[in-house]
């Protein structure tokens, strides 16, 4: 049958680089744009599970190279993503996964070091591999960038202030970026991911996530780490170079019941 439509939904032989891919949603993601074709970069602080996943990867039949980084040295940021451009003759694609989480109150002493180290990963560190990787984005027919947000840059819950205003600082960041940067043909955009089975979830007791998600989320339960990387993959399409400066959650339809 003759396909009526014009738009590629492939990413083969694309590059992809991916902050905090050694585990979780980043590990996901990773895998799924392997399976599709892409040139992977594995990035994480996490040097064993760096190298466990670019195995994983190449051990399937993908493409993957692993590189430890820590995402608050402005001059290795630079470095891993010349390397990457070098060693896989450029990048179209980046993913700020990079994540971490703390609860914390207004009035513990330790506040401002945990705000200090959320701002540094989860916000401080995007405008860093934005502006290290722009460079070579531009010389990309499609590039395009997808921030990993939260629904908690929707929302807030109490004792997470650094980590909720992190997060609503992505959101931010990549509607400005995506302003500043749509006149070039680069798209940015972000994923709201909901509750979802990683490491920051997995102390949370089943029977509570179960009582959350039947109380929250529509669909009635946590996603799987996979599901996000859908929503992320669906972003990063050659046919998708007209979705730009979206926050996509993906969350079970969790924030649309609780606003």
């Amino acid at each position: 049958m003759t396909k009526l439509s014009t738009l590629s939904r492939s990413i083969e032989d694309r590059v992809a680089l991916i902050t905090g891919a050694a585990n979780g949603m980043g590990r996901a993601t990773a895998h799924l744009f392997a399976d599709e074709g892409a040139q992977v970069a594995v990035v994480d602080v996490d040097a064993d599970g760096v190298e466990r996943v670019a195995k994983e990867i190449t051990g399937a039949g993908g493409t993957a190279h692993g590189w430890m980084l820590d995402l608050r040295d402005a001059d290795a940021i630079r470095q891993v993503i010349e390397a990457v451009a070098a060693q896989f003759g450029g990048l179209d694609i980046l993913i700020n996964n990079a994540g971490v989480s703390q609860h914390v109150q207004i009035d513990d002493e330790d506040y401002e070091a945990v705000w200090d180290r959320l701002q540094d990963v989860l916000l401080r560190a995007h405008t860093r591999t934005i502006r290290a990787a722009l460079p070579f984005l531009r010389k990309s027919d499609g590039g395009r960038i997808v921030n990993i947000a939260s629904t908690e840059g929707l929302g807030a819950i109490p004792h997470t202030s650094p980590y909720t205003a992190a997060k609503h600082g992505v959101i931010g960041l990549t509607r400005s970026m995506a302003v500043e940067l749509g006149r070039e043909g680069i798209t940015v955009n972000c994923i709201c991911p909901g509750p979802i089975r990683t490491n920051m979830t997995a102390a949370i007791p089943e029977d509570h996530k179960t009582i959350f998600a039947k109380r929250r989320v529509p669909l009635r339960r946590y996603a799987e780490p996979e599901e996000v990387a859908h929503g992320t993959l669906s972003l990063v399409l050659p046919a998708s170079g007209y979705i730009n400066g979206v926050a996509l959650p993906v969350d079970g339809g969790m924030t649309i019941k609780n606003a």
